[in-house]
């Protein structure tokens, strides 16, 4: 070319021609570049992307045990059928209503490890308190409150032979008042059939109980002459 036609405008020309080129292949060069750098980090991104929703974040096998069992522990169980004693201690008692035996406190006093001489009467003393919240009635008639003296394994004396009419005497025991009777044993024996003359009982070592339902009392040891 000859140098004569880059002088005045036609120079001007080719020279804006060559930096328009220069810049467009700049351009080219860094929107390559770009699309390298953002291409090698999109499928990352991508894979990122599309990987952390399906990805499990990992769980602690103690905090996955506790939540397991906070789950069972949640979870409904069928409601155990309650027992007649949970649920009348759940009720509320109304004064006068039968006592309860778990609300009863029995007891025998006399005759312990006492020596009657000929003759002597042993004579005890039956105490009944109730502990329940409130007024209670019970029977205490001889038959349901039987005192009953034994020697070894054989049946001596009982206040449940031979009782004359109803047998039966309720009465109210106010919460910690004690009811109590006083009995005397005439040292002879009885038996269910009434005989018309007991036989005496023999000197020897003799046991006294109360019999009262499900209750029993401490054992009263004594000793005839």
């Amino acid at each position: 070319m000859d140098p004569d036609t880059m002088r005045g405008d036609g120079g001007d020309v080719y020279w804006r021609r060559r930096m328009s080129v220069l810049v467009a292949v700049l351009v080219v060069v860094a929107v390559v570049a770009w699309a390298c750098s953002s291409g090698g980090s999109g499928p990352e991104r991508a894979s990122s992307a599309q990987t952390s929703p399906s990805a499990t974040p990992v769980v602690d096998p103690l905090l996955a045990g506790l939540r397991t069992l906070a789950m069972g522990t949640a979870s409904p169980s069928p409601t155990p059928t309650p027992t007649p004693t949970a649920t009348s201690a759940a009720l509320p008692r109304h004064p006068g209503e039968p006592c309860a035996t778990g609300d009863l406190v029995l007891s025998l006093q006399g005759g312990k490890e006492e020596i009657y001489s000929a003759g002597a009467r042993p004579t005890f003393m039956v105490t009944l308190v109730n502990t329940g919240p409130v007024m209670c009635t019970t029977d205490v008639g001889p038959r349901a409150m039987e005192v009953r003296i034994t020697s070894g394994e054989d049946r001596i004396w009982s206040t449940a032979d031979c009782v004359s009419g109803v047998g039966s005497e309720i009465k109210k025991l106010q919460r910690g008042v004690p009811y109590v009777r006083a009995l005397e044993w005439d040292r002879h024996r009885s038996s269910t059939d009434c005989r018309a003359t007991p036989a005496t009982a023999l000197p020897g070592t003799y046991v006294a109980t109360v019999h009262m339902g499900d209750l029993r009392s401490p054992k009263g040891v004594f000793h005839l002459r």
